[in-house]
């Protein structure tokens, strides 16, 4: 290829700006024969490079060679540095996402836990209030212990004066039937004058 070409990036390299700066100065050029290298980049011939030197030698002050140089590193580096803050600009907001969707979760867990709590309260009332209703049907239920004892008492006192009345009853029987057992005795013929 004639040394003469230099396409669109490497006149940028060459004057030390980004490639944008170029194509806006190529869009002030007439387009008529307009030329492209064989992978079908635009290049450019003396002529159109002098030009657009000239409107960026119009637009900033003459620097050396030396320097041009320069500004192409801090410019890459500003342009990794641009890109690198993008990207991390970018899981900043993904990290931010994340972080309200976590908010959230705590947001629903925390009104969760409250609501247990909540329940769990209500479930206790209803406990002591079932406790308490059952000590009151035991109490209605149950006779106190000094009643149980008094008749359990008045029970054997009754069984006892029951029993002492069916003993008395049958010792009266007892009585009896000696008497009528000695009345029908056969009397032995040497007692009969002893009367």
């Amino acid at each position: 290829m004639n040394e003469e070409l230099k396409t669109i990036k490497e006149l940028a390299d060459e004057l030390g700006v980004i490639k944008q700066t170029i194509q806006y100065h190529v869009k002030f050029l007439p387009t008529k024969n307009r030329l492209k290298n064989s992978s079908g980049a635009i290049v450019l011939n003396l002529e159109e490079q002098r030009f657009i030197k000239n409107r960026l030698t119009k637009n900033r002050p003459k620097i050396d060679q030396k320097s041009t140089k320069e500004p192409t590193k801090n410019r890459q580096k500003k342009d990794k540095e641009i890109s690198i803050n993008n990207v991390l600009l970018e899981q900043l907001k993904t990290k931010d996402e994340q972080i309200k969707s976590l908010v959230e979760a705590q947001k629903q867990i925390q009104n969760l836990l409250d609501q247990q709590q909540r329940l769990a309260l209500q479930d206790k009332k209803l406990l002591e209030e079932y406790k308490a209703e059952n000590d009151s049907l035991k109490a209605l239920k149950m006779p106190s212990q000094e009643t149980e004892f008094k008749h359990l008492d008045n029970q054997y006192k009754d069984e006892m004066n029951a029993l002492k009345e069916h003993l008395e009853t049958l010792q009266e029987q007892i009585k009896v039937q000696k008497r009528i057992e000695e009345q029908e005795k056969p009397r032995k013929w040497w007692g009969l004058w002893r009367k």
